[in-house]
């Protein structure tokens, strides 16, 4: 490890191929330090949209750890704050997942010393990140955190927890098996709290708070109430902390460096109540999973493992509620299309009915056809017009397939397609039986016997064809009878379509 500590880069995410790569040999440098590495872990990671300050909250959390023997931990006045990259702005700074590169050793009183580690979480939801980016990046730290502090701003909103819920759920499909609640502690941390007077600011108020936006009521939308449920199922211990706003200049000034003097004295006081409370040595929990405590070395290892999952094509991919909703929506309007072509194509040559001339067969499939398409592209749906196409083009397939299912189905019925081969067969056996009889005659014995010797082999054709059907065994074989036997009667048709032709053109000529 360098001398100076510093944060350390340890999940990269590639923009352009939305793709994500583990630095293991930085985070062996981190979690493997002698000290450290069989020490049970505690990991705070700090969670959520970009430019809201996760950094900012961390450099204080360094500053607590570094100084927390001093009353006045929180510094000068006109003390730069350093630590984890952050600045004002509208650009996000931080990529992927970071670690502080000291892991600090806390005695608790029972005299056990665990390794805290600090992480920040990608400043998630920017313009570059699609859901699997976001997703990805908040399941790891989820899963990897004892502690995970979702920070949002002035409020909880309803998106926000079904973000929370679309990322745990993401989370919770990497996991072989779940025998308890598979995460630890969420703790929600409303920036910008501006409404004290409902509810004052710290961990009362944010509890108060928190459980009048998590309670599950009769009167709420299934939709709502699943979202709740879902959040209390994932997480051991859920708190919620309200902190007020740091001071225009901290919002606004391009020379803001974290100086105290520019911080509101309130938001100061709030964060010598949080971080304290926060890093108490008796408060902080151990990072678990499946009951059992983890080490620092062990959660090298579980990095490893869950990278893999997310680099892999085993999960699925989340998408937004728009996306699932459209998805759905475009599924539904394809299965009641097709569904309507089925019944009316049943009106014409389903189960039982009698055979269909295949010409009338056809004009009613293209006709179902339409007013199926017709069906589909009526029906309201979302996603805009370049997604329903694809679901269109999905619709014209499967409907296609239906309507070769369906042609066969008919063709089964017709009695002389049922008895075309022994028909073929047994005309030819009689052709055969005269020729020969013919050729006899005439002294051509040879040929005569070329005859008998085809008129045995179509006999044998004619017995293993009877074979084949009341067995149902070798029906390749049956196949290859049943072609053969189509190509001797397309051959005769042609060869009688053109006798009759010629026969007609003598006739005018003589005429």
């Amino acid at each position: 490890m360098g001398s100076e500590p510093g944060p350390v880069q340890i999940v990269t995410v590639c923009k352009e191929e939305h793709s994500f790569a583990l630095d293991t040999e930085a985070l062996a440098r981190v979690l493997l330090a002698p000290e450290v590495r069989d020490k049970h872990v505690v990991v705070l990671s700090v969670a959520g949209a970009f430019r809201k300050g996760k950094s900012f909250l961390l450099d204080f959390m360094i500053r607590y750890m570094y100084r927390k023997s001093d009353e006045n931990w929180l510094g000068e006045d006109d003390e730069p704050l350093t630590g984890f990259s952050w600045r004002g702005g509208s650009e996000p700074e931080t990529t992927g997942i970071q670690l502080w590169s000291e892991v600090f050793l806390v005695q608790k009183s029972d005299g056990t010393e665990v390794a805290v580690v600090l992480m920040d979480t990608q400043g998630a939801f920017d313009n570059q990140s699609t859901v699997k980016d976001c997703a990805t990046i908040f399941a790891l730290s989820t899963m990897t955190s004892s502690v995970q502090i979702y920070n949002l701003s002035s409020n909880i909103q309803e998106d926000d927890l079904q973000q929370l819920q679309l990322f745990t759920e993401y989370g919770r499909l990497a996991m072989d098996e779940i025998f308890l609640k598979p995460f630890q502690s969420l703790m929600f941390l409303i920036r910008d709290w501006s409404f004290p007077y409902e509810y004052t600011y710290g961990f009362r108020g944010g509890s108060e708070f928190l459980d009048k936006r998590l309670q599950v009521k009769e009167a709420q939308h299934e939709e709502l109430q699943t979202v709740r449920e879902h959040i209390h199922s994932c997480f051991t211990s859920i708190s919620c902390f309200l902190l007020p706003h740091p001071g225009l200049k901290v919002a606004t000034s391009p020379a803001f460096e974290g100086q105290l003097c520019d911080v509101a004295p309130e938001f100061k006081e709030q964060l010598q109540s949080l971080i304290p409370k926060l890093l108490h040595p008796d408060r902080l929990a151990e990072k678990e999973i499946n009951g059992n405590k983890v080490t620092c070395r062990g959660l090298l290892e579980f990095f490893k493992a869950y990278i893999k999952i997310y680099q892999g094509e085993d999960l699925p991919q989340p998408k937004t509620m728009l996306m699932a909703t459209a998805e759905a929506n475009n599924l539904a309007a394809v299965a009641t299309a097709k569904d309507q072509y089925y019944k009316n194509m049943e009106k014409v040559c389903g189960g039982d009915l009698p055979y269909v001339a295949p010409d009338s067969l056809e004009e009613k499939h293209h006709f179902n056809f339409r007013e199926a398409l017709h069906a589909f592209s009526s029906t309201k749906k979302m996603g805009g017009q370049e997604f329903c196409d694809r679901y269109q083009t999905q619709l014209e397939k499967e409907l296609e397939e239906m309507w070769q299912s369906f042609s066969k189905h008919n063709e089964s019925k017709n009695l002389f397609s049922a008895f075309r081969t022994p028909a073929v067969l047994f005309v030819l056996v009689c052709l055969l039986y005269v020729l020969s009889g013919v050729l006899l005659f005439v002294g051509l014995s040879t040929f005569a016997l070329v005859c008998d010797c085809t008129l045995g082999v179509v006999m044998m054709a004619m017995l293993t064809w009877a074979f084949i059907r009341y067995s149902g065994r070798y029906r390749s074989v049956g196949g290859a009878i049943d072609q053969a036997a189509g190509v001797v009667l397309e051959q005769a048709t042609v060869a009688l379509n053109k006798s009759r032709g010629t026969g007609t053109s003598v006739q005018k000529k003589s005429s």
